[in-house]
């Protein structure tokens, strides 16, 4: 069924635009006209110009709309209506894409088959989990279960946002703090030193050095950080793998934890939906969110496919974590013991956040005292130089 796209007046007389759903424009004037609007422009709007929001699409809410599908399929509701009372509550670009997956699935597609032209909003792994749910009629159970692993994937990422506020704040008003001192409170200062025509000591002549630079060059200095910012982005989407090894040899393993709860989790919840071994091996490789130990595990994949043993063939990852995988691979019981593991794999990358940042805290505070300790001591050695030759 075509979208329309409207601008019209409500019965008390304000402005409303929107899109509406109707078979052609005369269904969707009468549409308008039995919800109390009156249309003063609609026309359809064509799927090219629906593709163009994506770039605005606000990604986190899916997990919210695999709930409702969730919700409203377990309740008895089909598929289709289930779409339509979504859609219906939906706005903007969301709104465009359920209805155009409720017109494929009309039109004789399948829901996974629908979902794979919008593969830059729907996962891989939840479209294969959505195909699984299908062939084996328990869709409304895998609805289920991906809003779970989609809800525990945005409270993760949602924790090491949290977690970076604190110290990225920090850093960024001290970064300001440091550059007003240089750039307008020192020069005041040490202009009375240079008037003196004085020998100052190495400590304040080097203050005065940098205090001329950040008057006279501030506009260079923050182009060559916005430069060196993008020019780190660069390196790292064109070299990820040599940034991704050095990021594993960091000490503490805080974001080695965060990688292999993502991978036990992903495989854990594949496994637990039905996938074949090496398609979960797959799609949980690309979940990591590390091209090296992503590579590791797709090895690991070809190996199994040979007829090797996960827990044999995975290089790379703590030896705690194959015995499980090991255990879980004798026992049958490899997607709980899985998910037992990235429980505790996400505790730890939790409670090594907490002890960091607790530290960075006392850590930035002593920096920036040391900073003031220094600019303090380079204002008052030329004034102790000058009261002895006072006297």
């Amino acid at each position: 069924m075509p979208i329309f796209q409207y601008k019209g007046y409500k019965t008390d007389g304000s402005e409303i635009s929107g899109t509406i759903e109707a078979n052609s424009h005369r269904d969707a004037v009468i549409r308008l006209k039995e919800s109390g609007l009156y249309a003063k422009s609609i026309y359809e709007a064509t799927k090219r110009k629906r593709l163009n929001v994506f770039n605005k699409l606000d990604i986190s809410f899916l997990p919210h709309i695999t709930r409702q599908l969730s919700t409203l399929l377990f309740s008895g509701v089909t598929l289709m209506d289930a779409l339509s009372s979504i859609s219906q509550e939906s706005k903007g670009s969301w709104r465009n894409i359920l209805i155009d997956i409720k017109e494929k699935i009309a039109g004789g597609s399948s829901f996974s088959r629908a979902l794979e032209d919008y593969k830059n909003i729907f996962p891989d792994f939840y479209i294969n989990m959505i195909a699984a749910g299908e062939a084996s009629g328990t869709l409304d159970d895998v609805l289920k279960k991906l809003a779970e692993f989609l809800e525990s994937r945005e409270n993760i990422k949602a924790k090491v946002r949290t977690s970076m506020i604190y110290p990225v704040f920090m850093i960024g008003i001290g970064f300001i703090v440091l550059s007003f001192i240089f750039a307008f409170v020192l020069p005041k200062i040490t202009k009375i030193f240079k008037d003196t025509h004085s020998v100052l000591p190495f400590i304040t002549v080097a203050l005065i050095f940098i205090s001329d630079i950040f008057q006279r060059f501030w506009w260079l200095i923050v182009g060559l950080i916005l430069a060196m910012f993008f020019l780190f982005r660069k390196l790292r989407e064109s070299k990820k793998i040599y940034f991704d090894r050095l990021i594993l040899k960091l000490p503490g393993n805080i974001i080695q934890s965060l990688y292999y709860s993502r991978f036990t989790r992903t495989l854990s919840f594949l496994l637990e939906g039905g996938l074949p071994m090496l398609k979960a091996l797959e799609l949980s490789s690309k979940a990591i969110g590390n091209k090296e130990l992503e590579l590791k595990v797709i090895a690991c994949g070809k190996k199994v496919s040979e007829g090797a043993k996960i827990s044999s063939s995975l290089e790379g990852f703590p030896p705690v974590l194959l015995q499980l995988i090991a255990t879980g691979e004798k026992s049958g019981q490899l997607a709980t013991i899985l998910n037992n593991a990235a429980n505790a794999y996400e505790e730890e990358f939790s409670r090594k956040t907490s002890r960091a940042f607790s530290l960075l805290e006392p850590f930035m505070i002593l920096f920036m005292g040391v900073i003031v300790g220094i600019i303090v001591l380079a204002v008052l050695l030329p004034i102790f130089q000058m009261n002895q030759l006072i006297k």
